[in-house]
């Protein structure tokens, strides 16, 4: 039985929740939140009342239940704007709804999508009247697995977590004029960066720090720096700036910062900025314990985040989810790498794709697996469209198609659809095991061996590791299961055991040519308990002191 457990922002969540602007890098002024109380059921009688954005199965919902996943339920929302004028348009998002959303304004069909981690947006402006409005939201939930699903699972335990439907990030409303700007694509280096205005032609682009004014031609232009401010996650420096054209203006900003692999002293290293840098961090899962998928708040992300930076980690490989850009945002201008990692879809089995794995090595051709041509296609236009979504954040630096087989095929047609989509980052083909030939790096799992490095000429990167367990018995969401690769009675042994292990074997492969090295994990997750943090977030099990040291010797070390 899982306990549902407030975290200190749900015990003080009043209000509209998430009123804040949901796209950090696109900022307009001119938005309505939706979220907040709408109705809800089963049937379309929507009897109950929920609070959006929270998914129905999560405690801050209202709701907290699961439900016949072979059936449709339904969201409804009154809300009252004024008639857009003949030279505006009015853009309805959705951040992101699992897993089938059909959409209706004032009974009028506006739209379909299907996927459950991205966002999606319908022009409804022929749709709205004066003064009140009804918005109808259908969603099927049967967890298809030819769509991407993540750690969802009916049956949750383990390593399986409680499956999450509907709506489960911020609904808002968009006035925009009948031009506009509808998207960002911004690439840069170390001294240069590009930024194009899709949707428009003319317009110009003003650099908040400097006031300079550049002149877009053709929706895009590129501006260079004589005295370059990089991001690093020690200085995560940032430069805003406006896009304005015709009656529209939004927001953003840049980093300059490069990515590229060296050979240094016979040893590949991953660089950031030209110099060879550890990426020392954490798998960090996304679930929250009262909101499950979405936190009570936007501010749980940056505590999570300072609270890894405070133990010394700079990196975060943000693990089979793609979060609210909220999250990304936070990551950029607080400086904390994110390796993220594609949301897999297809079919999993215990045998092959985990226990062989985990205690010997198994070698296996991908041709042959995932079949399914549809379910196929599904993962790649997902992994297209959320590289697309986030391509825009400095603080990515790394993108896994596949982990440890789940839902694997043509491992390396996949590196070469993902070159194509981004060539600026580091690519981890096959997260674990079931490595094929294309790849940036050698990425290993190791939980019940000795640490050591990979066979291939490749980067090292140890994408899993560690998973060690003390149970905080007031906040641990079960009470009666615990899941974790090592089990310690107290919190003082659990430090110990953390310092052993950095010490003696990350330490010395660091030396011997490991460039990253992700340990298991930000915060318990249901039976899970092997987080740095507790379910609820009110426990930092390790204090600072006891481990922030060792990043400074990992620093050095991949430097020799």
């Amino acid at each position: 039985m899982i306990r549902h457990l407030l975290t200190e922002a749900g015990e003080k969540l009043t209000g509209m929740p998430w009123n804040t602007y949901p796209r950090p890098q696109m900022v307009r002024e001119n938005w309505t939140c939706l979220n907040g109380p709408w109705r809800f059921g089963t049937d379309r009688a929507v009897e109950e009342e929920i609070r959006v954005p929270f998914c129905p199965e999560s405690l801050l919902s209202g709701i907290r239940r699961d439900f016949d996943r072979q059936k449709e339920f339904f969201y409804l929302k009154k809300f009252s704007c004024p008639k857009p004028s003949k030279n505006e348009r009015v853009l309805l998002h959705f951040g992101a709804v699992d897993q089938i959303a059909e959409v209706y304004i004032n009974s009028f069909y506006v739209g379909h999508h299907e996927g459950g981690y991205l966002p999606f947006e319908f022009d409804v402006t022929e749709y709205l009247r004066e003064g009140e409005n009804e918005l109808f939201v259908e969603v099927t939930d049967a967890l298809d697995h030819r769509l991407p699903w993540g750690k969802q699972k009916k049956k949750r335990g383990g390593m399986w977590y409680t499956p999450v439907s509907g709506i489960w990030q911020t609904v808002w409303l968009e006035t925009v004029p009948e031009t506009y700007i509808r998207s960002l694509k911004i690439s840069a280096g170390l001294n240069w960066v590009k930024i194009r205005a899709e949707g428009i032609t003319d317009g110009y682009v003003t650099l908040e720090e400097t006031d300079a004014c550049y002149p877009l031609q053709d929706g895009q232009v590129r501006i260079e720096f004589e005295e370059p401010r990089n991001w690093t996650p020690e200085t995560p420096n940032l430069y805003w700036f406006t896009v304005q054209s015709g009656e529209d203006t939004v927001r953003s900003y840049f980093a300059l910062r490069e990515l590229s692999v060296k050979e240094i002293n016979g040893k590949k290293r991953l660089c950031l900025n030209g110099k060879p840098y550890f990426f020392h961090g954490l798998l960090d899962q996304g679930y929250f314990s009262d909101g499950i998928y979405t936190p009570a708040a936007p501010q749980c992300y940056e505590a999570d985040i300072l609270a890894m930076k405070s133990l010394g980690f700079n990196t975060l490989r943000k693990h089979i989810k793609v979060e609210p850009e909220r999250f990304y945002y936070d990551c950029d201008r607080l400086g904390m790498v994110v390796f993220q990692d594609m949301v897999n879809n297809g079919s999993y089995r215990f045998l092959r794709d985990g226990a062989l794995p985990t205690v010997s090595s198994v070698r296996v051709r991908d041709q042959g697996l995932n079949r399914d041509a549809e379910t196929r296609q599904h993962f790649l236009e997902a992994m297209k469209e959320t590289v697309l979504h986030l391509k825009n954040h400095p603080c990515i630096c790394y993108w896994t198609i596949f982990n440890e087989g789940w839902g694997q095929f043509q491992a390396d047609k996949a590196y070469e659809w993902m070159l194509k989509l981004d060539k600026s980052r580091f690519i981890d083909t096959t997260s674990g095991w079931f490595h094929q030939t294309e790849s940036d790096v050698d990425s290993l799992h190791i939980y019940f061996k000795a640490l050591h490095l990979g066979t291939q000429d490749l980067p090292q990167v140890l994408s899993e590791f560690g998973g060690y367990v003390w149970k905080d018995p007031e906040h641990s969401a079960n009470a009666e299961k615990t899941y974790g690769y090592k089990i310690f009675d107290s919190r003082e042994a659990l430090a110990e055991a953390l310092r052993k292990l950095y010490a003696e074997q990350v330490l010395p492969l660091v030396r011997e040519g490991l460039c990253a090295a992700i340990y298991t994990q930000v915060s318990d997750v249901e039976d899970e308990t092997n987080g740095m943090l507790t379910y609820d977030r009110k426990v930092l099990k390790i204090k600072p002191e006891e481990l922030s040291d060792l990043s400074a010797l990992l620093k050095e070390a991949v430097r020799e």
